[in-house]
């Protein structure tokens, strides 16, 4: 399966091709009200923890020492990149950051990272549903549609 995963800028306009929009940063952009940004989530779980970011942002680190202690961070908890790799499966995914260029920050790694689980899932899933799934309506059972006062009942007064 083929996945859409976009890298942009929090300052470029929002897009209908945008598709799911998340902030992946620690610290929020500054001089923007979250209202004016169109964000379906600011999920900072995924991103570099401060340490590592002042680190790689003061030029202790060159990228590749970066990109190893970034992945380290997230396989040490796997199950962060779980809502990431939800809203990839859904549609498009645009991981959104403050950085001046996108494509020379943690989201490129992280990218990588999620495609990477993507097609792990994919392949190992064979005919089960992927742990990533968005929507697990095909393991509920419906409600007796002849049952109206149930309270499994949709819509159903409580």
């Amino acid at each position: 399966m083929s996945y859409t995963i976009a890298l942009k800028r929090i300052y470029q306009a929002a897009e209908e091709s945008d598709g799911a929009r998340v902030l992946v940063d620690r610290l929020w952009p500054r001089g923007k009200r979250r209202e004016s940004l169109q964000l379906t989530d600011w999920y900072r779980d995924a991103s570099p923890s401060n340490a590592l970011r002042r680190a790689w942002h003061q030029g202790e680190l060159n990228d590749t020492v970066f990109s190893h202690r970034y992945r380290w961070e997230i396989e040490d908890d796997p199950d962060v990149l779980l809502p990431l790799l939800r809203w990839a499966r859904e549609g498009t995914l645009t991981l959104l950051t403050a950085s001046r260029e996108p494509q020379r920050s943690h989201l490129p790694y992280l990218r990588d990272m999620l495609l990477k689980a993507l097609e792990t899932e994919d392949r190992e899933a064979d005919d089960r549903t992927p742990s990533s799934s968005p929507c697990y309506a095909d393991q509920a059972t419906p409600p007796d549609a002849d049952d109206s006062t149930s309270p499994e009942t949709p819509n159903s007064p409580h």
